[in-house]
């Protein structure tokens, strides 16, 4: 697409020009640009509604899925709460069957009450208010005409938006900075209000009027001032989101910006005055007389129009835009120059570095050096950086991130195989440590056989506990030990039988050395059978009357499995069995068992299949070689991670309706459950959907994100019955994934995904990822969260928000 045809997703309409606050740092009134002593006060009805028009126009000429509009001034509370409500109900009126409609507000708050907070909420109205911190330094500059100060009217006015009855209406706060005020101060001044998000904002500033600097005009205060909030933000666990802080770390990670401010992202913003004059940022204010024009108005140019202006065009131009200097930077990614506007010098325009170049600097490299090099996040014996507990929580993760993961999990079944053995041989009781280490005895289960077990399990306990380091690592890895071995050690019923003895000889037949073991025969419905996981499946014929021991002796030896004389899968097997090898899915570097054998595979809440006939299995190794590619190729941000840990795929029986099947158990790590679906996207998007849920899953085993006292449940937009505050986090984390995965499709275009999909992608996008935000919602109102908590639901919230193409919070121009 050419810069000249790319939209515009962001619209901030000037609904009013005049301010009841006299600030000293606004750009509107106390900059370069004066152009609001010519607009009219407030922008007339029939104005906002040819503007509604344009927008809709606009995101109708595109197919945007969604449009984001900011209320803005002057300050827009000086409309009038119904002349808001009326440009409220005429968005949305335009925009119906068009584009869904996100629309924020930005205000001082100083005419706030409860009849005006009541109308946000019923109006969908996200507002966010300015202030600058304490008393002290909020009233240094915001201040009324007469020189008192705003901030006790201001913080009323935050506490009512703040109430649980107008909360759903508070976006957060924005802070301009100044570097005179103490930032500890400021910070706590803020979260002491509870927003749940804070703007931190470099005060507008050019060459020619470049910003205060007590240190001189080379230092770096303002990254020093922010070094120190960031400082006292991770040490009180980010209790908020705060826009710079998050959107260094995307950067980093090679993600979006959350801000027009870093980043290369191409700018798509709009404003129109209460003229209904179309301009650019209206930040630009600063840098000269007429900078943000266009020349175009409302009535008589569409906004496509807009995209052609040589401003617009040179904001679009990413890093062949940036001056020289800029583009040697080693941080020119993340920086991306600065805002715009800061960049201007009278001499050659904006062909120079940000006027905070040095701050911006020393900012990204503190950020990006703390998340290097700060603790893990710890969990027992594991843990994770920060950087890829970040990633996890944007809905993603690395190799390494899922490594990290598996490696908790295999400490678990490590403790969770003690445990089963203990209650196996003694009867239910004593507790292995729950989260064993490296070169710890406690989590390999005993040193001996106790008295009391059942005789035909102690011999395949008494191997599994002689396993070299190798073998026990194969057999932990097992996605299905932790289910037997939970039933195993949670039941005096459920005994582990020929539990270990398989275990046991399969680690050693796929890792190499010499075990021979009875064992038991166990009575499924396909008949008796012993099951070697990872391997196959030996089963009788008839109901096994012939072997009156009720065992089969299987040797492992140099990575054979041999029964009377013959090896398993390379000889015919011996008279009245049938060997059943479990097979694999192999497509482009990708292989996982597809797994209808294992007797601990019926725990989905779905029927699994039996074993799977010959053409059904090709189906399935067709459409999986497929599927694979479709998610390496199109759904890239979540195939590293599939590729690091997914090692199973259990075929479920198929609904009668012809709706999809799939689940995940939090106790099957690694694997998840499938009925063959009726393409390879379906297949893909399923993949993607519940390997989502173990990623999340072995999280929760590691971490406490949540209040477990909390037994209350809540409503969410993708069932009927109300859930459990740990199955809402669940669905949000997947069904992003699934908005996602949405969100491409549309990107994709009919020819990539057919017409039917297509068709299906903008709206489907757009549900699941406002079911997403609202049950986000509903978890941050909840009270129920932890420190670490509140940060995986602020890092995927971000991730939720940028898919709808910017910030909740709102454009930078605000």
């Amino acid at each position: 697409m050419t810069g000249a045809a790319r939209p515009f997703r962001q619209f901030v309409i000037k609904v009013h020009s005049r301010c009841d606050l006299a600030c000293d740092h606004c750009y509107v009134y106390q900059h370069a640009d004066q152009s609001w002593r010519r607009r009219p006060g407030a922008m007339s009805e029939e104005t906002f509604r040819r503007t509604a028009e344009r927008i809709a126009e606009h995101a109708a000429a595109h197919r945007l899925p969604r449009v984001h509009v900011v209320l803005h001034g002057g300050e827009p509370l000086l409309a009038g709460r119904e002349r808001l409500r009326g440009h409220a109900r005429a968005l949305r009126s335009a925009l119906d069957g068009v584009a869904a409609l996100d629309l924020r507000m930005q205000t001082n708050g100083l005419l706030l009450d409860d009849a005006f907070c009541a109308m946000l909420v019923e109006e969908s109205v996200v507002t966010s208010v300015s202030l600058d911190g304490d008393r002290a330094s909020n009233d240094r500059h915001r201040v009324r005409r007469d020189g008192s100060g705003s901030y006790h009217d201001v913080v009323r006015a935050v506490r009512l938006l703040g109430a649980p009855a107008h909360r759903s209406a508070f976006g957060g706060l924005l802070c301009t900075i100044d570097v005179e005020n103490d930032p500890v101060e400021v910070y706590r001044a803020l979260a002491e209000l509870d927003p749940p998000a804070v703007d931190f904002l470099l005060p507008h500033a050019t060459w020619e009027y470049p910003p205060p600097r007590p240190g001189g005009e080379t230092g770096t205060e303002y990254a020093h001032w922010l070094i120190a909030v960031h400082k006292q933000w991770t040490a009180d666990g980010m209790p908020m989101r705060i826009r710079m802080f998050e959107s260094i770390s995307r950067l980093s990670r090679g993600r979006g910006s959350l801000t027009e401010a870093l980043g290369l992202g191409s700018s798509d913003l709009l404003v129109v005055e209460t003229d209904g004059a179309v301009e650019q940022a209206d930040w630009l204010k600063t840098a000269y007389p007429g900078a943000p024009e266009t020349g175009m108005h409302i009535d008589t140019h569409r906004l496509e129009e807009a995209a052609a202006h040589r401003g617009i065009q040179a904001r679009r131009a990413g890093l062949d835009g940036l001056s020289a200097q800029c583009r040697a930077c080693p941080v020119v990614t993340v920086c991306g120059g600065g805002l715009y506007g800061h960049r201007h010098r009278r001499s050659n325009g904006f062909d120079n570095p940000s006027v905070y170049c040095a701050d911006l600097l020393r900012i990204i490299e503190y950020v990006q050096g703390a998340e290097r090099d700060d603790a893990d996040v710890r969990h027992g014996w594991h843990g994770l950086s920060w950087v890829h507990f970040d990633e996890l929580a944007a809905g993603h993760g690395s190799t390494a991130a899922v490594r990290s993961l598996a490696a908790a999990q295999n400490s678990q079944r490590r403790a969770l195989l003690a445990a089963a053995r203990r209650a196996d041989t003694q009867g239910p009781g004593t507790q292995g440590p729950a989260h064993p280490g490296p070169g710890s005895p406690a989590p390999v289960p005993g040193h001996g056989t106790e008295p009391g077990g059942p005789a035909d399990a102690a011999p395949g306990w008494d191997a599994v506990l002689a396993l070299p380091a190798a073998a026990l690592d194969v057999l932990l890895a097992d996605p299905y030990l932790r289910v037997w071995a939970l039933a195993c050690g949670q039941s005096v019923r459920r005994r582990a039988e020929g539990h270990p003895a398989e275990a046991a000889l399969s680690a050693v037949a796929r890792t190499g050395g010499r075990l021979t073991l009875d064992v038991p025969l166990r009575h499924g419905s396909e008949g008796p059978a012993i099951h070697l996981p990872g391997i196959g499946r030996l089963l009788l014929r008839g109901d096994g009357r012939d072997h009156p021991s009720r065992t089969v002796t299987v040797t492992a030896a140099d990575t054979a499995l041999t029964v009377e004389g013959r090896v398993l899968g390379r000889e015919r097997p011996p008279d009245g069995m049938i060997w059943q090898p479990l097979r694999h899915l192999s497509a482009d570097g990708l292989d996982v068992a597809l797994d209808d054998l294992d007797p601990s595979r019926d725990c989905y809440g779905y029927a699994p299949r039996p074993r799977l006939p010959e053409a059904e299995f090709r189906r399935w190794e067709t459409m999986f070689g497929e599927a694979w590619e479709l998610i390496r190729t199109e759904y890239a941000d979540y195939a590293q991670g599939i590729a690091a840990g997914l090692t199973t795929v259990t075929p479920l029986t198929p609904a009668p309706s012809g709706d999809d099947v799939s689940a995940t158990s939090r106790h099957a790590f690694g694997a998840v459950g499938i009925a063959l679906p009726r393409s390879a996207e379906d297949l893909a998007l399923l993949l993607v959907h519940e390997y989502q849920h173990v990623k999340l899953g072995a999280m929760l085993d590691m971490f406490d994100l949540l209040d477990g006292a909390d037994e209350r449940r809540y409503r969410v937009l993708w069932r009927p019955d109300a859930r459990p505050l740990d199955a809402i986090v669940q669905g949000a984390y997947a069904h992003l994934a699934v908005a996602d995965v949405w969100r491409i499709r549309l990107r994709r275009g009919a020819t990539g995904v057919g017409a039917t999909l297509y068709e299906r992608s903008r709206a489907e996008a757009d549900r699941w990822r406002t079911a997403v935000l609202d049950a986000l919602d509903t978890v941050a109102g909840t009270g129920s969260l932890t420190a670490l908590g509140h940060r995986f639901v602020r890092g995927l919230r971000g991730e939720a928000e940028t898919l709808g193409g910017v910030a909740e919070t709102g454009p930078i121009a605000v």
